[in-house]
């Protein structure tokens, strides 16, 4: 990479992001009290502790860049600013709450209106995915060197391998199911973890129709899928929308290996409320 690749950028996200993946871990053993935020969202001392370590480090290192995080008040002042790292501390904290492996920490630039950099840790597994636009994703494990990453080559939607959520899994997800002829499902909790999945080739497609994930669940996994070959669409095809107020993907995710994506949004056209994007 060049000076110009946004290298510090990942390096300093990597970091960051296997810091605080470290400290969740070690304080998930804890008995940490569970509060709730708006909408009964749980959140820990853990959140708190990764987001500071997250945002300190950020501001330290790039005090120009606005930050959005899942832990901080949102001010919209992100909309000022053309560089706006979006930081989920603990994505999948009611995995985390469980004691179970399937949460990550989660790290991403937005520059311009799509993302840049992607930072994803799974601590339990030491499992580091990285992604910067235009070179590629990438997974350490272990402390071993990075292996590039590639999305499966399954075109049949009737052969693709579903990851869904763990906590939220809608009802819809049956109907899913039952229009592409899906019959290989698993579950985990993270978003990034989720999307890690398909990157890799192990699963093919993920489909939130609900809206629970936020645009700090969406950042850092996107950049990471389409490296690998991969899309991430809204639930109607459409890009994902990160420069609005709204913190929600109201309309939903989509994400898949690439082969058939229009195939899928095409053959799930209505289920979430509104037509496919022609």
């Amino acid at each position: 990479m060049t000076r110009n690749d946004f290298a510090e950028e990942l390096r300093v996200a990597s970091d960051l992001a296997r810091r605080a993946g470290a400290l969740a871990l070690a304080m998930q053993s804890t008995g940490l009290k569970v509060d709730h935020k708006a909408h009964e969202e749980p959140v820990t001392a853990a959140d708190r502790a990764a987001n500071q370590l997250i945002v300190d480090g950020l501001r330290a290192a790039f005090p120009h860049d606005a930050i959005l995080s899942e832990e901080l008040p949102d001010d919209l002042s992100r909309l000022q600013h053309d560089r706006v790292w979006m930081v989920d501390p603990i994505d999948g904290t009611k995995d985390f709450i469980r004691g179970d492996v399937g949460f990550a920490a989660m790290i991403g630039l937005l520059v311009g209106d799509s993302p840049a950099v992607g930072a994803v840790y799974q601590p339990s597994f030491d499992r580091l995915y990285t992604a910067v636009r235009g070179h590629g994703s990438f997974l350490s494990e272990n402390g071993a060197a990075n292996l590039r990453l590639h999305v499966s080559d399954i075109s049949d939607t009737t052969l693709l391998r579903m990851v869904a959520s763990k906590s939220h899994r809608d009802e819809r997800i049956d109907e899913v199911r039952a229009r592409l002829g899906v019959t290989d499902e698993t579950n985990v909790g993270s978003v990034g973890l989720k999307l890690g999945l398909i990157a890799r080739g192990e699963r093919d497609l993920y489909v939130n129709p609900v809206g629970h994930s936020k645009l700090w669940d969406a950042c850092a996994p996107e950049v990471i899928l389409v490296e690998a070959g991969g899309r991430m669409t809204d639930a109607r095809g459409r890009a994902l929308a990160y420069r609005g107020k709204e913190l929600g993907n109201l309309s939903g995710l989509i994400a898949s290996n690439g082969r058939v994506h229009d195939d899928i949004v095409a053959k799930l056209a209505g289920l979430f409320g509104e037509p496919a994007k022609s």
